[in-house]
């Protein structure tokens, strides 16, 4: 699945992208720093099943820290969205496109009011960034209502003349949003459009836009620069206000020092922790030493965390609903090439073993015979309803 991260110029995008993924992408505090989308490699956390075994995993992809596995997902970071991109200001038409494959965003918030709807600096406080929700939703609200509308009175004079069914005709036009005919007609039942095509009001066709875009592209709220003066409070009234997202208080600049003090082996640090350990303190000047400590007494000590793995892992298992399931047997852990647990799959929650087989290889989905709960040594069939971390052999006729 692939996270897009979004937001106004500034407010902390790409540090937030770079601290969640190390890519090399260029950080400023000016309008337009991203131009072109930066897509990278990111991680969710979970318990890795080595634990329940006594073992130590050889990840395939990803990596475990201390019985934590971090599992691999794709992240793309676009460019900076101001009022008016839906119909091309600044950069945002274009940018709305790339996000078309997104399955859930992430809306990076300065939630210290420190830069304004442009992007542009202000002093901390002197805008408000509960504006930006507002802001963000309607962008992406008429970026659907332009899809949507995109010879709209052709195609509604078609249906209508071949009575063709609405929300298969507008499934196979918004396939590229992540729509089809079922998320389409329910959103049709829920707003109640039942009147012809032609007789469709602008009210409408921006309120079934709305309602798709919140379907398809589901979002969470990293509120970032929670450090900075007035944040905190800003944070609870954004909260009181829109109890309908998840909103997470984020400092992407405190990640990403811990994250680059970790790699140059000064600190032991393990994403999404409330601490961390200094493994070579002569290493660190008087100021890395402040900062650190600023970090833990600002960000770790007051949030339980720098939020950013946090808002990675909520996107995918909340938002998303999607678990992660383990491929082992009962008598071997190891793969062909003797890798202990190399493998941790993400899918849908509600996922059959049928469903987990056809994941790790159509093959394996084919020739399905049964399956194996490892923890268990329980035999189960095909419909057997999988749950998060549970180790699964498939058997298969070979």
């Amino acid at each position: 699945m692939l996270i897009g991260i979004v937001g106004k110029p500034s407010c902390g995008k790409s540090t937030f992208f770079k601290a969640a993924t190390l890519a090399d992408v260029e950080i400023a505090n000016y309008p337009f720093t991203t131009i072109k989308p930066n897509h990278a490699v990111g991680y969710v956390k979970v318990p890795c099943a080595e634990t329940n075994f006594g073992v130590k995993c050889d990840p395939r992809v990803g990596y475990c820290i201390d019985g934590i596995r971090f599992v691999p997902i794709d992240l793309l970071d676009v460019a900076g969205l101001i009022p008016g991109a839906h119909k091309g200001e600044g950069l945002g038409l274009s940018f709305l496109n790339d996000l078309n494959q997104a399955d859930v965003l992430v809306h990076v918030i300065d939630i210290s009011g420190s830069i304004n709807e442009k992007g542009e600096p202000v002093e901390p406080g002197q805008y408000d960034p509960l504006n930006d929700v507002k802001f963000l939703e309607d962008e992406l609200d008429y970026w659907y209502l332009g899809i949507l509308k995109k010879g709209w009175e052709r195609l509604a004079r078609q249906m209508v003349q071949e009575k063709s069914n609405p929300a298969k005709v507008l499934g196979k036009q918004l396939s590229g949003l992540g729509a089809n005919e079922d998320v389409v007609g329910q959103e049709l039942r829920k707003l109640n459009i039942n009147k012809i095509p032609t007789q469709w009001t602008e009210e409408e066709l921006l309120n079934l836009a709305s309602s798709l875009r919140k379907k398809t592209k589901p979002m969470i709220i990293a509120a970032n620069k929670i450090d900075m003066p007035g944040a905190a409070e800003n944070l609870e009234r954004l909260k009181e206000k829109h109890p309908e997202y998840i909103i997470i208080p984020c400092s992407a600049e405190s990640e990403l020092a811990l994250k680059e003090a970790t790699k140059k082996e000064l600190l032991k640090y393990i994403p999404g922790d409330k601490t961390f350990t200094i493994e070579k303190p002569d290493g660190l000047n008087d100021k890395q030493k402040a900062a650190l400590a600023f970090i833990k007494t600002n960000i770790l000590d007051k949030f339980g965390s720098t939020g950013i793995q946090d808002v990675l892992n909520d996107a995918i298992f909340k938002l998303l609903k999607y678990i992660a399931i383990f491929p082992g047997g009962v008598n071997k852990l190891e793969d062909k090439d003797g890798n202990v647990l190399p493998d941790c799959f993400l899918i849908k929650d509600g996922s059959t073993a049928l469903d987990f087989a056809y994941k790790i290889h159509t093959d394996l989905g084919d020739k399905f015979i049964r399956a194996i709960h490892v923890k268990k040594k329980l035999t189960i069939g095909k419909d057997h309803v999988l749950h998060n971390l549970d180790v699964i052999e498939i058997i298969s006729n070979k």
